[in-house]
């Protein structure tokens, strides 16, 4: 997550930007490039990361500020000129909880840059078009706040039935002819789609390989998830609900994070019909339903609460949405309610992961590695650390500390054997309890 704008100049430009896309949200804005000045380059700096991963000049943080006034001038000289060249990403790959892998695109920390300024002059503009349903990416927005909200959008409406909805390859598959046509509807400042458009089609620098596909943003990019949102405004959150919840009978509401999404409707065949619709309407914009992991999902409260004549009720489906599977479940009060755990994909990659840590620094000083074992416990604490959750968050915990212990008892003449050893070095290298930061009883 990146940093907050500091407060100035620079916010203040935002805001009259924003102010503006507000107010005049027909308008597309044809001369904003005037905004992005050295000052604005210098924020966009100060709001990249200082430990990101290097692009194909292999250039990192340190060295980019060697001379950065001069390199920020003439990168805004570059920039207005239509003289910067969009250098090409490195592709790298990254294991994913099924076993394959997710391409990511690196861009040079110059890009980065540019990217971080760009994005945040469109964002004050697409900001005040982009609808309450979308959550990934976006400023002053979480995963957390999605789930929360499809957790109480289903809690009130005593379940439903869920489409779980899955593009295959968005970010790869998105085509550009059509993003060009919705970005016209908002920007059409000269200067600033003559760089997007440069990035679109910079090319990917993989295994020594420089190619240059048709269709697709990289992930990774620093303005990619914006032009996603961009696309997705487009093609589905203001088609679902300009075009489709106003024909449908009962309640109905949509929560996307990025290119995840998950539909609720309170009737079945409406749910069955927006979904056979939802694959034309996609085609028509060169994307494609994952046919094995988009499904329809019955989520319907299993029986009925207490004091009513019927006690018997459907049977229920789980599904899983930004790490969690979401489910019915008892409360303290013996009454059925949404209740979430972590999936078992990410719990497995989560400890793998671990485990892969663990494998190779074990060799390293006891404290050393007590210390980054902490930090990946409270992270996964603080992400999977929901009201319901305990079960899979302890036996997160339990299963960190046999791996570690497993790892230990490979260090030779130094070895941590047994279960009492390993006790006492924990007394000493304590790791963090299983804890809930997002409990309702904690609030």
């Amino acid at each position: 997550m990146t940093e907050p704008l500091n407060s100035g100049p620079i916010s203040t430009r935002i805001q009259r930007l924003a102010k503006q896309a507000e107010e005049h949200r027909e308008r597309s804005f044809r001369s904003i490039n005037h905004a992005i000045d050295k000052e604005w380059l210098r924020e966009a700096l100060r709001l990249t990361r200082k430990n990101g991963a290097t692009g194909v000049d292999g250039e990192d943080w340190g060295a980019y500020q060697v001379g950065v006034e001069a390199r920020l001038d003439d990168l805004l000289m570059r920039f207005k000129t239509g003289l910067y060249r969009a250098p090409p990403v490195k592709r790298v790959h990254i294991p994913k909880g099924d076993g394959r892998t997710r391409p990511i695109g690196i861009p040079t920390l110059e890009d980065k840059v540019l990217q971080r300024a760009v994005t945040m002059l469109m964002e004050a503009i697409y900001e005040q078009d982009f609808l309450p349903c979308s959550y990934g990416f976006r400023p002053g927005r979480s995963a957390h706040e999605a789930i929360e909200a499809l957790y109480e959008g289903v809690s009130s409406m005593g379940g439903g039935w869920i489409v779980d909805l899955d593009i295959r390859d968005f970010f790869g598959t998105l085509d550009h002819e059509h993003l060009k046509s919705f970005l016209d509807r908002r920007v059409s400042d000269g200067v600033v789609r003559r760089v997007t458009h440069k990035w679109l089609t910079a090319g990917v620098m993989e295994a020594g390989r420089l190619w240059h596909p048709e269709a697709g943003t990289p992930q990774g990019g620093v303005i990619s998830p914006l032009l996603a949102n961009v696309y997705l405004h487009e093609v589905l959150d203001t088609w679902f609900a300009r075009d489709v919840q106003p024909r449908l009978k009962g309640r109905s509401f949509m929560v996307r994070y990025a290119d995840d999404a998950v539909l609720v409707f309170a009737k079945e065949d409406e749910a069955r019909r927006v979904l056979e619709v939802l694959t034309k309407r996609l085609a028509r914009f060169g994307l494609e339903l994952n046919a094995d992991k988009t499904r329809l999902v019955r989520f319907e409260r299993p029986a009925r609460e207490a004091g009513d004549d019927d006690d018997s009720g459907p049977s229920s489906e789980s599904f899983d949405f930004l790490g969690f599977t979401h489910y019915w479940g008892k409360s303290r009060k013996d009454r059925w309610v949404v209740r979430r755990k972590t999936a078992k994909s990410r719990l497995a990659r989560a400890l793998q992961r671990v485990a892969q840590w663990c494998r190779l620094h074990r060799h390293d000083r006891v404290a050393e590695q007590a210390a980054q074992l902490r930090s990946k416990m409270r992270g996964h604490y603080n992400y999977f650390g929901v009201t319901g959750n305990m079960r899979s968050i302890t036996a997160y915990s339990r299963r960190i500390e046999r791996v570690w212990r497993f790892w230990l008892s490979r260090r030779s003449q130094r070895a941590i054997t047994t279960w009492m050893r390993f006790r006492a070095l924990l007394e000493a290298h304590p790791l963090p309890a299983p804890r809930l930061p997002r409990s309702i009883y904690h609030r």
